[in-house]
Order: C-alpha cells, then structure tokens, then sequence
C-alpha cells in the first residue's frame, strides 16, 4: 500500500492537470501563499536590517509550508484513501503545464485575429509591458514563456517530488511565488527580495538543464547540447536560458532582444542565432515538445520513485 500511496497521488494529480488545468474557481494555495507574502512583505520590508528581514521571512515561509504539509499528510496516513486523495490534490495545484499549453496556443490564434487581441492574450502569460509588442514579438514571448515555464511549472515541481516528496514540491511552490513577487532589483524588492531570488535560484539550477536536456531528447536532437551550453548561460537569469536556448535549437531560431518592462528597457541576449518569423506550425511543434518533456518526466519521476522505495524495502530484509 505505501508503494501505492507514493506514486499514486502523482499520476491522479496529472491526470487532473492534463484535463482541468488551473483550477480557477477553486481555492489555490499559490493564491494563499501571495495574500501571506503580501502580508508578510508589509510588515517587515521597512526600517533597518531590511536584507535580514527579507532572508527571514523567505526562509520561515519556505520552511513553513514544507512543515504544515508534512503534518498534514502525517495526521491523514492512518486513512489511506483521505491521505491518497489530499496528496493527489496538492500535486494537481502543483503543476501547471495544461493552462500555460492552452494559454499559448490561445496567443497564437488571438494574435491572428488582430493585434490588439494578441497583445491582451500574451499580457496574461508574461511580465512586460505588451501594449507596443508587434505580432512577430507576441509570438516570441509566447514561445520563451512556454519554454520556461515548462521548467518552472512542470520540471522543476516534479524534480521536488521525486526529491522530498509532497512537502517538497509545495515548498517549492513557495519559492517560486516569493521569487515572482518580490524576487525583483528594483529599489523596493532588491534588498528585501534577495534572499528569495538567490533560493529560487538554487531550486532551479537542476530543474532548468535538466528540463534542456529533456527536450532535446524527445526531439531527437542531442546534437543541440552544445548549442544550449553555449546560449543557456547567456541569459541575465542563471536559469531561464537553458530551456529557452533548448527550444530555439529545436525550432532553428533566436529568442531575446531589448524587451520593454513598463517604461523600462531591459536589453536581454539573443539566445540562437537565426532570426525568422513565427506561424501556428511552431506554436504546435513547441507544445508538442512540451508534452512529450512532460510525459517522460512524470515517467522518470515515478520511476525513480519506486527505486528508492524498493531499495528502502530490501535494506530492511538485511
């Protein structure tokens, strides 16, 4: 039962992912997680020792939510089907690969219907300013968000899983939505948020290549290792590029440029090398990629899943 009860929570929490996505009517605990940041952040992102301040609270919380849902789960073993059905819902919340899909391919179909539809369909799916985006660089954001993303809100969760479990991959959740609000180098976050986007940064370092080489991978296209090596670690973030060099080999083009972050001009690296405009035939073959990443990471993840727990049953026989 407790092979059962280890694995079982991750496919029926995929499965869940794979036909929902996002639960947005339901009460999310990412949602919970940025009511208790806000919170957090003002109470204590003022005064002196504003660094100290902000490496504790990312810590307490991180720490916290790994805490809670360990005891959670602990409190639900005795009954298995409400421990099993808990776990199930929490990895469900987890991942995030079914909307992010759904939302890209929604950009490439707005974005054929007038600019302005694009423009507000992209908006949903990244950080910068959108209003002055041409249709070439609304497909581009989409793309690089996809690519990403799927490190993000796929990978990188399910790499926490295979790792710690449940806790894991909730605690990793936090430092995700601490790094996404106040993981920022602007005047109000870089002393406060420093802590949390170095955290996020360590929590990614794996998932990011890892995600790189599995794309590569079911595309058939190891050659291109080189290639992510060389422009991966181009990219202003230590991990954002990895992936997203993945998927300019894969579809032979070149991501980054000057992006405008709402009055700010931010010049990022090109990462690939051949410029070209963007169709519908991309969007597939990147969202095709995805899937199949994701596939054989869930494969992975149960797989190595089982191995540890069998190796932990034999080494009680001895």
């Amino acid at each position: 039962m407790d092979i059962l009860i280890s694995i079982s929570p991750l496919i029926i929490g995929w499965i869940l992912d794979l036909m929902f996505g996002d639960p947005i009517r339901l009460p999310h605990p990412v949602v919970w997680f940025g009511k208790v940041i806000s919170v957090m952040e003002h109470l204590f992102n003022k005064g002196t020792h504003i660094k100290i301040k902000g490496a504790f609270v990312s810590i307490f919380l991180i720490v916290g939510v790994f805490a809670v849902t360990w005891l959670l789960l602990k409190l639900l073993s005795s009954v298995w089907w409400l421990d099993l059905a808990v776990q199930s819902v929490l990895v469900f919340y987890c991942l995030a690969g079914t909307t992010l899909i759904r939302e890209v391919r929604m950009t490439f179909i707005a974005v054929e219907e007038s600019l302005e539809s694009g423009r507000r369909q992209v908006g949903r799916i990244v950080g910068r300013d959108t209003s002055g985006l041409s249709a070439q660089e609304i497909r581009t954001a989409a793309l690089e968000t996809l690519a990403e993303n799927l490190s993000d809100g796929v990978i990188a969760p399910l790499f926490w899983f295979a790792i710690l479990g449940v806790p894991g991959m909730m605690a990793y959740k936090m430092i995700n939505t601490l790094d996404s609000m106040i993981g920022y180098r602007n005047s109000r976050y870089k002393d406060f948020g420093c802590v949390a986007a170095r955290i996020d940064d360590v929590a990614n370092f794996i998932p990011a290549r890892l995600t790189a080489f599995l794309m590569v991978l079911v595309a058939g296209r190891l050659k291109l290792l080189r290639f992510i090596v060389k422009y991966g670690r181009q990219h202003l973030s230590p991990n954002s590029g990895y992936p997203e060099a993945a998927l300019a080999g894969i579809l032979d083009c070149r991501f980054g440029g000057p992006h405008d972050y709402f009055g700010e001009k931010v010049d990022k690296p090109f990462i690939g090398e051949h410029h070209r405009d963007f169709t519908i035939n991309d969007a597939a073959k990147a969202i095709s990629i995805n899937r199949r990443t994701e596939f054989l990471a869930i494969t992975i993840t149960i797989l190595f899943r089982l191995s540890i727990l069998l190796l932990i049953r034999m080494g009680g026989y001895f």
